[in-house]
């Protein structure tokens, strides 16, 4: 958030909310704009732990919630970004899914997903009010960090991040919303391609393919949140409608993310040896990249 404090300063108001509340996330409203913004910071590395899933789940519903009571005037953006430095997410929680794999454990792997798409869902359609949901790009978004930024109605990227599908490298695939997002967007063959080749993007060819919407500079992500902010405030009627036309149009269901989560579970115990060897090398990277960036 440091990025914004020259922006508007004089009539904004940034004030905490639910401070103390949250180990993994932060969060703040800003009452100029109506903007929850939520920054997340997975541990011991930034991934969907399932403390972060939870605490995820607690600030949305009370969103919700503030939504309900205010009769709708709260929020008119919920912007997800990342409080680590270099980093949006790096997806799923490869170690417990390791566990979980040793183990047998189907349900455990279902019901992880499960929770991710119920979020995802959520962010997808706005929580069923009339707000629009931003992903803030201004570090690396992989695998099913990857996925929870393709989930919300807009998607801001800074210059230089890296984005991307590893799964296939430890011979997996994004069964949390990837191919159900991607094909909307890009088309069915170059999603399949993409999860299939594991290549890393910049944001620049994201852009250009279309998966990102609003490429920004370096260091002026959150201005350009603010900047589309603005820009809606002069046609909101129109914003309104086009929401809901891309609501309606070629819709993604529940039921849909759930049967591939299903696939995901099934074939995440299908892995050998080898490629728990190569997740688990993953995780070591990971545990390597925030030692040197601490």
């Amino acid at each position: 958030m440091n990025n914004i404090a020259h922006i508007d300063q004089s009539t904004r108001t940034l004030t905490n909310t639910r401070t103390g509340e949250f180990e993994q996330l932060k969060t703040h409203y800003d009452a100029r704009y109506k903007i929850g913004w939520f920054l997340m910071s997975g541990e011991p590395r930034p991934c969907f732990t399932p403390t972060l899933l939870n605490e995820l789940d607690t600030y949305l519903a009370g969103v919700e919630q503030e939504m309900i009571t205010s009769d709708g005037d709260k929020y008119d953006f919920l912007v997800v970004g990342s409080d680590v430095s270099g980093i949006f997410n790096l997806g799923g929680d490869l170690n417990l899914f390791t566990r979980m794999i040793n183990t047998r454990d189907r349900d455990g792997l279902y019901q992880y997903a499960a929770h991710c798409i119920d979020i995802l869902y959520r962010n997808m359609y706005h929580h069923n009010q009339d707000l629009t949901t931003i992903s803030l790009i201004q570090g690396d978004a992989l695998g099913g960090g990857f996925e929870a930024a393709l989930s919300s109605n807009l998607v801001i990227a800074e210059r230089g991040t890296k984005i991307g599908l590893p799964e296939v490298l430890f011979n997996l695939f994004p069964g949390m919303g990837a191919y159900s997002l991607l094909s909307r967007k890009i088309g069915p063959q170059k999603a399949e391609q993409m999860i299939l080749s594991g290549k890393i993007y910049s944001a620049e060819e994201m852009h250009e393919m279309g998966v990102v919407d609003i490429l920004a500079e370096k260091g002026e992500g959150e201005m350009a949140v603010y900047k589309h902010a603005k820009q809606t405030q002069r046609s909101p009627n129109t914003m309104r409608a086009m929401r809901k036309v891309k609501d309606a149009t070629n819709p993604v269901t529940m039921q849909e993310l759930l049967d591939i989560a299903e696939i995901w579970a099934d074939a995440a115990l299908n892995l050998t040896a080898k490629d728990l060897k190569m997740m688990q090398r993953l995780v070591k990277r990971q545990d390597t990249r925030m030692v040197a960036e601490a």
